[in-house]
């Protein structure tokens, strides 16, 4: 079900032409480039973190239900499919890795020939700034430097009101680089007429520039995997550029409802997914 689709006609689900339709004659080729991150985490939001059913997301099967039946994209065929991500290692957690590299290659098992995996980083990093409550996230008053526990790792620093606040340092992991790799993935495709149109799934607004570009010149689909407004910055008009544009918010349902095979080729399932 598309949420939010704008075109020159009715959206509804139609069937797309996957992987051996690629020599057929008046098809539109179509690129799909996949911000893996964003799509895991705007998932979890919707499907809760705990819950089963999702992760095993079979994307190429859900965004074929979602494609428009007015031209170009009633005559669809998935040319490429970019998964740009990057190898989750965190200390104290191998499964999450495990796991991650059991998915992908489930994808690739399914998508054998279409699928290219683009990895970025996944780097640990010190952050520091004002402690905050929850839920509220306002600034943290200073019971007076004299008076702070000494369990508790903070330093009292003047806050934007004037009064005292508590400054932590905490540690994190980040994920570098898949919005940059999505960014040249879809450019470089587009200007080297690679594809026909392309989809994107993202709901990250750092992609504003080369989705305005890309919009330019082919067709493109927008996807916002979360549960968030899609992003100011990657809004537009149908008419932009070449026409054809559409814009979807997945829901879900969606999720729970395309999952791949299990197992898929030599890949099973993780027993918590």
């Amino acid at each position: 079900m598309v949420t939010a689709v704008s075109g020159p006609g009715r959206a509804v689900p139609a069937t797309a032409k996957v992987g051996p339709v690629a020599g057929m004659q008046g098809r539109t080729r179509v690129g799909l480039y996949i911000d893996a991150f964003n799509l895991y985490h705007g998932a979890r939001d919707q499907c809760g973190r705990a819950a089963p059913g999702w992760r095993w997301l079979d994307v190429p099967g859900l965004i074929t239900t979602l494609l428009p039946t007015w031209s170009p994209w009633n005559t669809a065929a998935l040319e490429r499919i970019v998964y740009c991500t990057a190898d989750r290692t965190v200390e104290g957690d191998p499964s999450s890795l495990a796991d991650q590299q059991t998915y992908i290659g489930a994808l690739q098992a399914m998508y054998a020939g279409l699928l290219d995996v683009e990895r970025g980083l996944y780097v640990k990093r010190t952050k520091t700034g004002d402690l905050l409550t929850r839920p509220g996230g306002t600034r943290v008053s200073s019971p007076g430097a004299a008076n702070l526990p000494s369990w508790l790792p903070a330093r009292e620093v003047p806050g934007p009101a004037g009064g005292p606040v508590l400054r932590v340092s905490i540690a994190t992991f980040e994920e570098k680089g898949s919005d940059v790799n999505v960014a040249s993935h879809l450019l470089v495709d587009v200007l080297e007429h690679a594809v026909d149109a392309a989809i994107v799934i993202s709901n990250d607004s750092d992609l504003m520039f080369p989705v305005q570009e890309a919009r330019r010149r082919v067709p493109v689909g927008t996807i916002n995997p979360s549960k968030s407004y899609t992003a100011a910055a990657l809004r537009g008009q149908p008419g932009d550029g070449a026409g054809g544009h559409w814009w979807a918010r997945l829901t879900p349902a969606q999720y729970q409802a395309h999952q791949l095979p299990d197992p898929s080729g030599t890949f099973a399932k993780p027993a918590t997914w």
